[in-house]
């Protein structure tokens, strides 16, 4: 009974993170329109790591949770997660929030792809069936051949592959590490990185648009405080199909506040890609079942 109301608790948890994040996505589109990307970048990282810091410190220690034997791996964590935000804040400001959530969703699958050749992880031909079936679907958004192809519809493409590499790269990472020394990583190396590149791209800023960065901020911080409570009280592959709800979210976001349009080849392809990663979710979940 008990797991089952953690279950429940963790969904709720997971659709309240994913709101909060598509929020963030919403300031973020906004506060790139007007002022350098990597700006803006910038800034959030500076309170995300921040509130990284004192989560450690309060959990475990800043020691404990610094200390890794795989450095190297750590550290390119951290900048490619780095690098996929700036590109995806780029995606919001040439694409808008629906196309580019729309794209971005297919990263569950080609960490799915990706999984064998990097983790030596096996693939069977169902999820390798919803593989295809989910890449057909980024191809009915992108259409391909039956329009003028815009290039700029590659960068989410960019910045699905770069987070599905950083999920990769975390679960190898915990093979050694615990989750605390992973996300003291996430913050810190991507605050460092980001102040190295951004502090070149400094602009000054209104009053109004300082508020916003405030929002932008805090948002961060309570997403991800959101998604460690989730995870706290339920399993990754229960609660893991609601996070693209996100996309919903964001989607509508994006047509009533920035005046996007929700084209039907959007709607087909994404409802597709949805579809095919709810599946791999579900048979990695009754996989890892049936070895238990």
């Amino acid at each position: 009974m008990t797991t089952v109301q953690n279950t429940k608790l963790g969904i709720w948890l997971m659709v309240a993170t994913t709101f909060v994040f598509a929020m963030q996505d919403g300031i973020s589109r906004h506060l790139a329109g007007e002022y350098n990307v990597l700006m803006v970048v910038m800034i959030r990282y500076w309170f995300f790591a921040a509130f990284v810091m004192a989560v450690a410190a309060r959990r475990a220690g800043l020691r404990a949770a610094a200390a890794t034997s795989q450095p190297g791996v750590q550290i390119f964590r951290g900048v490619l997660l780095a690098t996929e935000i700036c590109v995806m804040v780029l995606a919001f400001v040439l694409l808008g929030l629906v196309e580019s959530h729309a794209v971005f969703t297919s990263y569950p699958l080609l960490i799915a792809a990706l999984s064998g050749p990097i983790l030596g992880e096996t693939v069977g031909w169902r999820r390798w069936t919803a593989i295809g079936v989910g890449f057909c679907g980024v191809l009915i958004i992108l259409q391909p051949g039956f329009r003028v192809f815009q290039i700029e519809a590659l960068v989410p493409l960019a910045s699905a592959f770069m987070f599905a590499l950083y999920g990769l790269m975390t679960r190898y990472a915990a093979r050694k590490d615990s989750a605390a020394t992973s996300f003291f990583y996430t913050g810190t190396v991507g605050a460092v990185v980001m102040t190295a590149v951004g502090v070149w791209f400094w602009e000054p800023m209104t009053g109004p648009d300082w508020g916003w960065m405030a929002v932008l901020c805090v948002t961060g911080a309570l997403g991800h405080w959101l998604l460690i409570k989730t995870y706290d009280v339920a399993e990754a592959s229960a609660v893991q199909p609601f996070a693209y709800l996100q996309l919903v979210f964001a989607a509508t976001l994006g047509i009533t506040v920035f005046g996007e349009t929700l084209e039907w080849n959007v709607a087909a392809g994404a409802a597709l890609v949805v579809a095919a990663g709810v599946f791999t979710l579900l048979r990695a979940r009754a996989k890892e079942q049936g070895r238990a």
